[in-house]
Parts: C-alpha cells; sequence; structure tokens
C-alpha cells in the first residue's frame, strides 16, 4: 500500500477550500518552451516583434520567486534541450525545455494569485500570455491566465543535486526524467535511431510485419525462454526470444524482403548489457547471402552515427568508436590465433585445444569436448573484449549455428558472422539454412543436448521444417540489438538507462511508504 504524507494531504484540503481545483481539465496548450525561443530568438522586444498574439503554455515549476504583488515561474515543459537565445550581452544558452513566465497579481486577478502563491515544486502549472524580454533578456511570458493543472503529493529532489542513484533513476523513471536533462536526450534519440532504422528498411523495399510474441515452441535463438499458461486452450506457451523462424516462414511465402522492430524474452541473467526483455530489429532478405547483409549493416550503421552524432567518430567513455565504413571482417579462428599462442592448424583439433588449456588454466569437469565449443569458449574468454572498433566475426562453427547454411568450401563452417563493438554483441546474422533435410538434423541435434541437460538449447519445431520443404530461396537474415547499439551511441553505460522500465527486483513494501496509509 502506497502511504500519503499526511501534510501533502492538507495542501489539498487547503486549496478546496480556497475554491481551487487540484486536478483541473480542458486546458488549451498552443506552444511548446522550443517553439518560443525558436520563433522570438531574433526578437528584442516580442511584446511589439508579433508577441501581442496570445500563447498557452503547460509544464511542471521548477523555481519561483516571488516579489511582493509579482511573482516569476520557471516552467518545465516537453520542449528539447540547448535552445540558444540572444540577451543584451550576447548570445547565450537556456536549458531546454524551460520557460518563464511572469505573473502579476493585477493581470491575473487575486484570487488567482492568491492560489499559485500555494504552489509547490513539481506542480503543473498552465499559463497563457503574451511575450516579451526581461531587463536581463530572458524570454519570458507575460500571464494574463494562470492556474494549477496538477498537484504533486511528493516532493521533488533537490535539483541542485538532481537524482543520481542508479537503482531510483530506474524505478521512478518519471522522477528521472523530470530531474535530469540528460536522460530526456537519452530517450529522445532513442526513438531517433528506432524512427531513422524503420524508414531505412522502408527505403530498401522491405515489408514491416508483426509475428508472435506468444509461441507454442521457441526457436530462433539458443536461449531460456519464459513460460506462461492460455487457460482456455488449456497449452503451455513461451514468451519469443526470437522472431526468426516465423520471419522466415513469411519469405517461403513469398515476402521476400520483411523485417520487424520486436520486444523479445529470455529468461537469463540481468547486467549491464542484459535484460530479460529487450528491443530487437530482425530482418530477412531473399537472394542474398551474409556478405550483402555485412554490407547492409556497414551503410546502416555508419549513416546512424552520422544522423545521432554528427560524425561516424562515436565518443564512448574513454575512447572513440569509428564506425565509418568498411569495418573489419576476420574469421574467428584467425582471431583466436592472434589473441593466443594457439595456430589454425592447433585450433581444428579440439584434443590439441584442451592441452593448451589445461596447461594455462588447469583442468575442470565442465570443458568444452568439440573444436567449436572450444572456439566459442576461446572466443569469450580471449577475443571478444578487444574487439573495440566495429568487427565483423565471421566463420562460425556449424554445431554452434544451428540455422545457418553450411559453407560451401568447408562444411564444418558456416555463413554466418556477429558484429562486435566495445567488446559487445551488437548483431547476428548468416545466409540461412534452407535445407529442410539438414535442418531437421540440427534441431534433432539440439533436442538431444536439452536432453543431456542443456536449457537453452532450441526445440524441435515441425511446422518450421514443414515451411522449408515447400522451398525457401537462398535468403540471409540478421538480428540487431538496438538497446546495445542506442547505448553506444548515447555514451551509456548501463543498458538500465537506455530502457525507459527495466526489470528489477520489485520493491519491498516499506521503499513506497511514507507516513499515513491512503
Amino acid at each position: 500500500m502506497y502511504r500519503f504524507d499526511p501534510e501533502w494531504l492538507e495542501k489539498l484540503d487547503t486549496l478546496r477550500d480556497m475554491g481551487i481545483a487540484p486536478y483541473p481539465n480542458g486546458f488549451t496548450v498552443t506552444h511548446t518552451s522550443t517553439e518560443l525561443h525558436e520563433q522570438y530568438k531574433d526578437s528584442e522586444t516580442p511584446e511589439t516583434d508579433g508577441g501581442s498574439e496570445p500563447v498557452s503554455i503547460g509544464g511542471r515549476l521548477l523555481f519561483r520567486n516571488r516579489m511582493g504583488k509579482a511573482m516569476f515561474l520557471r516552467i518545465q515543459d516537453r520542449g528539447e534541450a540547448n535552445v540558444a537565445t540572444t540577451d543584451k550581452d550576447g548570445e547565450h544558452s537556456i536549458k531546454g525545455g524551460v520557460i518563464q513566465v511572469w505573473v502579476k497579481r493585477d493581470n491575473v486577478g487575486e484570487d488567482v494569485f492568491n492560489g499559485l502563491k500555494k504552489l509547490d515544486i513539481g506542480d503543473i502549472v498552465w499559463a497563457k500570455g503574451t511575450m516579451m524580454r526581461t531587463r536581463t533578456g530572458e524570454l519570458t511570458l507575460s500571464a494574463t491566465e494562470a492556474a494549477l493543472a496538477g498537484k504533486t503529493l511528493h516532493p521533488f529532489p533537490d535539483r541542485q543535486h538532481g537524482v543520481a542513484d542508479v537503482q531510483t533513476r530506474a524505478r521512478q523513471r518519471y522522477v528521472d526524467l523530470f530531474m535530469n536533462h540528460t536522460t530526456r536526450d537519452t530517450f529522445r534519440k532513442r526513438s531517433r535511431i528506432v524512427r531513422f532504422i524503420r524508414d531505412y528498411f522502408e527505403d530498401q523495399d522491405f515489408l514491416e510485419v508483426e509475428t508472435p510474441m506468444l509461441q507454442v515452441i521457441p526457436g530462433g535463438a539458443a536461449a531460456r525462454p519464459f513460460t506462461t499458461h492460455h487457460n482456455a486452450l488449456d497449452i503451455p506457451l513461451y514468451l519469443r526470444i526470437a522472431p526468426e523462424l516465423y520471419l522466415k516462414r513469411l519469405v517461403v511465402g513469398g515476402f521476400d524482403r520483411v523485417f520487424e522492430i520486436n520486444r523479445s524474452y529470455r529468461n537469463e541473467g540481468v547486467s549491464i548489457k542484459h535484460n530479460p526483455e529487450f528491443t530487437m530489429l530482425e530482418y530477412y532478405q531473399a537472394w542474398a547471402t551474409d556478405a550483402d547483409l555485412m554490407d547492409h549493416t556497414e551503410t546502416l550503421f555508419s549513416s546512424l552515427a552520422e544522423r545521432i552524432c554528427g560524425s561516424t567518430d562515436v565518443d564512448f567513455q574513454d575512447r572513440t568508436l569509428s564506425f565509418a565504413a568498411p569495418f573489419r571482417r576476420a574469421d574467428m579462428d584467425a582471431l583466436i590465433a592472434e589473441h593466443t599462442d594457439l595456430t589454425l592448424e592447433a585450433l581444428q583439433d579440439a584434443d590439441a585445444i584442451r592441452s593448451w588449456w589445461v596447461a594455462k588454466n588447469g583442468d575442470g569437469e565442465d570443458l568444452p569436448t568439440t573444436f567449436g565449443r572450444w572456439w566459442e569458449k576461446l572466443f569469450d574468454v580471449y577475443v571478444e573484449d578487444k574487439l573495440i572498433n566495429p568487427t565483423f566475426v565471421t566463420g562460425f562453427p556449424a554445431e554452434i549455428s544451428p540455422l545457418s547454411r553450411r559453407r560451401d568450401d568447408d562444411p564444418k563452417r558456416v555463413d554466418r558472422f556477429e558484429l562486435i563493438i566495445n567488446g559487445w554483441e551488437i548483431a547476428n546474422g548468416f545466409s540461412e539454412l534452407n535445407d529442410p533435410v539438414d535442418q531437421a538434423e540440427r534441431f534433432t541435434a539440439q533436442v538431444a543436448a536439452r536432453d543431456a541437460g542443456d536449457d537453452e538449447s532450441m526445440f524441435f519445431d515441425a511446422d518450421y521444417v514443414r515451411a522449408l520443404s515447400y522451398g525457401m530461396p537462398p535468403t540471409a537474415g540478421e538480428g540487431i540489438g538496438i538497446d546495445r547499439l542506442v547505448m553506444l551511441l548515447t555514451n551509456s553505460t548501463s543498458i538500465r538507462e537506455v530502457i525507459l522500465f527495466p526489470t528489477m527486483r520489485p520493491e519491498r513494501p516499506a521503499d513506497t511508504d511514507t507516513e499515513a496509509d491512503a
């Protein structure tokens, strides 16, 4: 139960006793603060330079300065940040989404003025009037009408110190957005990134589609799913771990180019790079190869960096990442050899790799037994975090790539790539396996691994094999992690910083209590 502070409840009673509704409705807002700063950026006297036209704004109260029969209010709205304005001493910048309001008792009336004196920081305020500049040159709305539009019942944090605690920012995003300009900017950029990606694929004649989030058989990735139950059908269902198998069914059906910006779910750990609920782009293109998709990705990422960051050189923490095409491309075993003293020849022999590992790290019960699993382990331990600038890792073993097409020149490998940036996996793509017999055999191997205790192995999807049996043209597909990409392009160190409401452990009841029952 949420417990209200009785002192704040008394504020509601006081307002109602004064005849002021604390939660009124029906206000019209004609402009944002950004629009007003832009409209009057070159006007030194907006009250005589087109400023006589009434405008109305609405937002949260940041600051109030009472001066007898008048007061200044500073209102924050949805306007964007850092709007350049000009004062009498030259150009300066007003922090984004903020407009000043001048309220004079004689202009708004004594009852309204007395009500505004009861405002608290964080209250929602509406004002209407004409634009002017103060003696210091600040653009200001001179109010002829003003009103409380929504009463806060909780004290806001001290604005000078803001909200710094990561847990508090993630749990109470509504406070974080109000207090932190950087947070608002991050999520505006996220919206622009997603819109850019959608426009890019539509311009390339891809069809945007939607596939099921509740699935009878989870597929498309090696991951542990969330389970649920459908009461009416009395069947178990799974939250999707990827949309891949449904998107490829659409390719079988004749949609040669499809994409989906999707929410997927994996019942795995939580970290600075992982959230159980996350956003991916997946796209599939018939008559294309994994090499074509790498070209696509270079163009997309380079253009995206230019649009969002103004350059293909992207600052991230203490380093600069180059998104300029072309990206490096290297086979998985070549990269392992580059970062260890294993030879390419030794990397083809699981026993030789094990001997090398034991000499370096000692024996262990859970060590891999095949060269493919060894490559996966060696890459994770010795290579991945060394790949800082965008790098396409190619030449994956078939045994760890159950949906990828085998290489014509080496059936032990597949036509697959992963894109690594800043030591993080950002994308995974491959030429699709369209041989239904081979796919059925690989599903069978995955089921055997699951029966042996591997919870992340895939299920056998008989309907997908049936779909492939009708024939799928040569196709390539790719998944891109939107959340991690946003992290890189907004200089965010935790995935919680780029997801509005990340998955977190529930609060204890005491964390939401104040002093009195609701």
